[in-house]
């Protein structure tokens, strides 16, 4: 296809005019094709873009609607001759609530500056990477150390400064490759990854998919001992809806355990490449496994939906297993071996979790 025929396959495909034989074969292209996945995406979020000002269109006509019934002027006599309270009270205090409303406006402005809400992405998904409020670095640090490091020997463990952001990951593979989400450790002058014992080590990125949202971690650093074969796999499959599944994470400095079921195989704004998930998320649970009730990894925890309480997000696991088939193999020294033998199935949950939480790691990233 040139890129008009594609343009307007996309069309009939978003707008659901494709038939379910049409629709499949464009689904099994999005998987194999991430140019033509980002192309849908982005005309997606132009759609969405283009749907808001047409509301925003319209409701500024139902106002000056309104406006033109009003009879100004027999209002201006009636509040004139009779003042209601609030007239009074603007014209006796005019300046005072000018000047208050100036302020309440700039904190507005201000607070939706920083939280991103202007930013490109949509302000309705929210992202799960966490900002470290005690992150401070000073220059000497800086001049000292590269990777702004403090080692207490006495104690014989690593005690690293706070970082700028935080997230979650999990092992690949026992010999030291994680997974996190892309957002997490982008823009990051070293990471750290920190598990449950509090043991710190120094992790390299290797390789990321930012249309999968997907990073692949190293670590590397020689204190690190290769783990215990994984006890959970990934699994290649499709999840159905309502399945029960768990996630763990690092929303806080001690791991936490969240249930829920999945309530949708797309993701925020129907994205094919990831589920909605009806569980309780929190900014630094980005990167965490999400598992079913079997133990098998059915995704990578990402966002969550602002104005929707329990919606989040999660990338899937075929798309981890494409990023790491699109992995170059000059970036890996230790080769990529993906455990294919769950031990959870049988177990409790209580159970599950005390084996799986031993290979969730906190993600730490430094950044200037």
């Amino acid at each position: 296809m040139n890129d008009r025929q594609l343009h307007d396959e996309i069309e009939r495909y978003l707008s659901g005019e494709m038939s379910r034989e049409e629709r499949a074969a464009f689904d099994a292209l999005r998987k194999d094709n991430a140019d033509i996945e980002r192309q849908v995406n982005e005309h997606r979020q132009f759609i969405g873009m283009l749907k808001q000002f047409n509301e925003r269109r319209e409701l500024e006509q139902r106002l000056n609607a309104i406006h033109n019934e009003i009879d100004v002027h027999s209002l201006k006599e009636e509040l004139t001759v009779h003042p209601s309270w609030i007239v009074q009270l603007w014209r006796n205090h005019h300046s005072k609530i000018s000047v208050a409303a100036s302020i309440a406006i700039f904190a507005m402005l201000a607070t939706l500056f920083f939280t991103g809400y202007f930013k490109g992405h949509d302000s309705n998904y929210t992202q799960l990477r966490m900002q470290m409020e005690s992150y401070k670095r000073s220059t000497e640090k800086l001049n000292n150390s590269t990777n702004a490091l403090i080692h207490d020997i006495k104690a014989s463990k690593r005690i690293i400064e706070p970082a700028k952001f935080g997230g979650t990951g999990f092992a690949l593979t026992a010999n030291g490759y994680i997974v996190t989400n892309y957002h997490v450790v982008k823009d990051a002058d070293s990471v750290y990854v920190q598990n449950e014992t509090g043991d710190s080590y120094h992790a390299r990125i290797v390789y990321t998919e930012p249309g999968y949202d997907v990073a692949l971690l190293r670590i590397d650093d020689s204190t690190f001992k290769a783990q215990n074969p994984l006890p959970y796999t990934l699994k290649r499959a499709q999840s159905d809806l309502g399945e029960d599944v768990y996630t763990i994470g690092y929303p806080r400095n001690d791991v936490v355990y969240g249930k829920g079921y999945l309530s949708s195989a797309t993701g925020f704004h129907d994205d094919t490449t990831a589920y909605q998930v009806s569980i309780p998320v929190n900014p630094g649970n980005s990167g965490g496994p999400l598992l079913d009730n079997k133990g098998n990894i059915i995704g990578i925890i990402s966002g969550k939906q602002s104005l929707m309480e329990g919606a989040a997000f999660a990338v899937k696991s075929e798309y981890l297993l494409k990023a790491i088939k699109n992995m170059p193999s000059d970036s890996v020294n230790k080769k990529i071996v993906l455990n294919s033998k769950n031990t959870l199935a049988s177990l409790s949950r209580a159970q599950q979790i005390k084996k799986v939480q031993n290979y969730v790691y906190q993600i730490k990233v430094y950044s200037k």
